[in-house]
């Protein structure tokens, strides 16, 4: 249930997108691009532009995107083909892969 704050907030965000104050701002029509990491310490920050700056991709982050290629792969292939049988067991073991990473 909204508190009657979470609906005054609403209704001042409605009342505004009615007035066209949100209309014209720095940005509109373009994602947000969020480059703070709120929960990450400072250096930790640092450190992650500097890798993110030099192209730096985590393991993680590849195997993810090995992981739903595959995935994409799979559901293209025929229920009873072999080669659908091999890729996912390749598949169970990227999965295992990535959950041993995440400890």
């Amino acid at each position: 249930m909204a508190s009657i704050f979470d609906i005054l907030a609403e209704q001042r965000i409605l009342d505004a997108v009615r007035n066209g104050d949100f209309d014209n701002l720095p940005g509109a029509g373009r994602p947000l691009v969020f480059d703070d990491e709120l929960f990450v310490s400072p250096e930790q920050r640092m450190v992650n532009h500097i890798l993110r700056n030099a192209g730096f991709t985590p393991p993680e982050i590849g195997l993810r995107k090995e992981i739903a290629t595959l995935r994409g792969e799979i559901d293209g292939l025929a229920a009873g083909d072999e080669r659908r049988r091999a890729l996912r067991l390749r598949l169970a073991t990227m999965i295992i892969q990535l959950q041993e990473m995440g400890r």
